[in-house]
């Protein structure tokens, strides 16, 4: 495996936009891994795109195996919906770089697992108030918007991402996506700088 530049950021910072922009980049190689979830599919997503979308037994399932890489876990107002890594073939093969989207948490968890050396933190970020008015703005685009979702979402980022949470995780550096375009130049500068295995 080469190097995994890992996304980090809070609800509605622009995270989902600049890992679909990385991924369209001619520069770089990234292989992507396919998060599973098994919260309920939102409109215009896809399985096996998006998310691998499961169940709670399919969750169980995959962890008795022991191919959970890292998981968490979120109580919504829609019930228990669960995020996670799983190992399988097509899982950090050698010699591929990666690209993966994730919380201060998970970064953590893989970090552990596979090592600090492989990892590059990337972490987005933006004012509270423009955060807010994007989540709120696609929950509007929604066929059943989860407005309670959306606030409880945005109020456990206070927490999931205190500056404390940021300093144990090691995060050196964030990037203002006020400006996509600008965002993402000074992201790619710094994947250049920093991936050891020819990105």
């Amino acid at each position: 495996m080469g190097n995994i530049v890992y996304l980090i950021g809070k609800s509605s910072s622009g995270k989902d936009t600049i890992y679909k922009r990385l991924l369209e980049q001619k520069e770089f190689l990234f292989h992507t891994v396919v998060l599973y979830t098994t919260r309920p599919i939102r409109a215009g997503e896809r399985d096996g795109v998006e998310y691998h979308f499961t169940d709670e037994a399919g969750f169980r399932k995959l962890q008795q195996e022991g191919r959970v890489i890292e998981d968490r876990v979120y109580h919504t107002v829609q019930g228990l919906w669960r995020y996670f890594t799983v190992a399988d073939d097509e899982t950090f093969q050698e010699g591929k770089n990666y690209l993966m989207i994730g919380t201060l948490e998970s970064y953590e968890k893989v970090r552990a697992c596979l090592g600090r050396d492989k990892m590059i933190p990337v972490f987005i970020d933006l004012d509270n108030g423009e955060r807010l008015q994007r989540a709120l703005d696609r929950e509007r685009a929604q066929d059943e918007p989860q407005y309670e979702e959306m606030c409880r979402r945005f109020l456990a980022d206070v927490q999931d991402f205190s500056e404390e949470k940021i300093k144990k995780a090691d995060i050196k550096r964030r990037f203002i996506n006020d400006n996509l375009d600008r965002c993402l130049s000074e992201i790619l500068e710094y994947i250049r700088e920093n991936c050891m295995q020819g990105c």
